[in-house]
């Protein structure tokens, strides 16, 4: 039985051809079409359907405070059409927050030629974010405040080549196929790290931007160790995130830019759009290089992962958050080989059980840890 679909647009247009190339996928059937979010809402509670997809700016009600109420009635999966600028990041990220799960350029020209890259793009994003239900368990982003308690005052401590990862063309390919590996749950009271690292790599994809918002909210502002953050996002949207999340932390938190130098209770964001690599020549820094056509993502946690890996050895504690696909993958394979340690999130809490599943199921996870885990689990190891 095909997931059914409920299309929201104001635009005529959009309306019909979203709904010609949605029902041209058999696992993937539009069942209504709303013009506002008013209608929208009515329709969500009328029709029940699996996953919407849902513009941003529209006559009588937005798409985010559609998205509010939607939620507030039931929880269903959300895919947002997004505008690839930094006003259009900032609305994305309000509807994240809200409770969309992902989110798509809004393209017109795309649309109007019948792109094949948009078609499978938009059919498995679907059908991955349908199938995962209403499975999400991070508190909206609009509600994370950092934690009132005061941090205790501690002391801080003192040639990679790109991989590339094939782009996942169906939604069967989302979920990668790897051998299967026990996964590594060790107690609570008896894991440790078995090397005090310098310096934490996050990664994270669909579901990123709320998860990683949890993550960090939860580290004090003397946190230790300098912090990289690799989040699967276009250009410009990628400054106004770190922005945001800079706002709701302890911590620092900055899109980061070419010879930035890495500091404890510094996160720096990956720019979308670009590589970022790490120095620890001078103190350590980081390198933004440009794109490279060879690699799908960009930034890639493969790419990350493996400089730090390069320039770090065993001193290096990478974790793994939710996102669809496998990256990050072969750069934790490296990261393990130098003798570092790798946590991931469990599947329960996961949006998208893709990118972790791939490192736990390839045996390279030192600990699995659920989302609200990760956070005060750090804070414990590292400081």
């Amino acid at each position: 039985m095909p997931f059914r679909v409920l299309v929201v647009d104001d635009s005529n247009f959009f309306q019909h051809r979203l709904k010609d190339i949605i029902n041209e996928h058999p696992e993937l059937k539009v069942v209504g079409i709303a013009s506002n979010g008013r209608e929208a809402v009515d329709k969500a509670a009328e029709l029940k359907p699996d996953i919407i997809t849902m513009d941003f700016e529209m006559p009588v009600m937005d798409g985010v405070t559609a998205i509010k109420h939607i939620m507030s009635n039931r929880r269903v999966p959300i895919l947002m059409f997004s505008s690839l600028t930094y006003e259009g990041a900032k609305i994305t990220l309000d509807a994240l927050a809200a409770g969309a799960l992902d989110f798509i350029p809004k393209d017109f020209a795309e649309v109007s030629r019948n792109s094949e890259v948009l078609k499978r793009k938009l059919h498995e994003r679907l059908i991955t974010l349908a199938s995962s239900g209403s499975r999400s368990v991070v508190p909206p982003l609009a509600t994370m405040t950092p934690p009132s308690t005061p941090a205790p005052t501690v002391a801080t401590p003192s040639s990679f080549k790109p991989i590339a990862s094939p782009a996942p063309t169906t939604a069967a390919r989302a979920i990668p196929t790897v051998p299967d590996e026990p996964v590594k749950t060790s107690g609570a009271d008896n894991y440790r790290l078995k090397n005090k690292p310098k310096i934490l790599v996050i990664g994270a994809s669909t579901g990123g931007p709320v998860a990683l918002a949890e993550v960090l909210i939860a580290l004090p502002a003397n946190f230790p160790l300098p912090i990289v953050l690799v989040q699967h996002m276009p250009e410009n949207f990628t400054k106004a995130f770190a922005e945001r999340l800079n706002k709701q932390c302890h911590i620092r938190v900055r899109e980061a830019v070419d010879g930035d130098q890495l500091q404890p209770g510094l996160a720096l964001l990956a720019p979308g759009g670009k590589q970022l690599m790490l120095d620890k020549r001078n103190g350590g820094s980081v390198r933004v290089l440009p794109d490279d056509e060879r690699v799908n993502y960009k930034p890639s946690l493969d790419i990350t992962f493996g400089s730090a890996a390069n320039n770090y050895g065993d001193k290096v504690l990478g974790v793994v958050l939710t996102g669809m696909g496998s990256d990050g993958c072969n750069g934790a394979r490296l990261l393990k080989d130098a003798g570092s340690s790798l946590w991931s999130q469990d599947e329960a809490s996961c949006v998208i059980y893709g990118m972790p599943m791939a490192v736990a199921r390839a045996g390279l996870t030192d600990k699995v840890l659920s989302l609200k885990e990760i956070g005060p689990r750090l804070v414990r190891e590292v400081m």
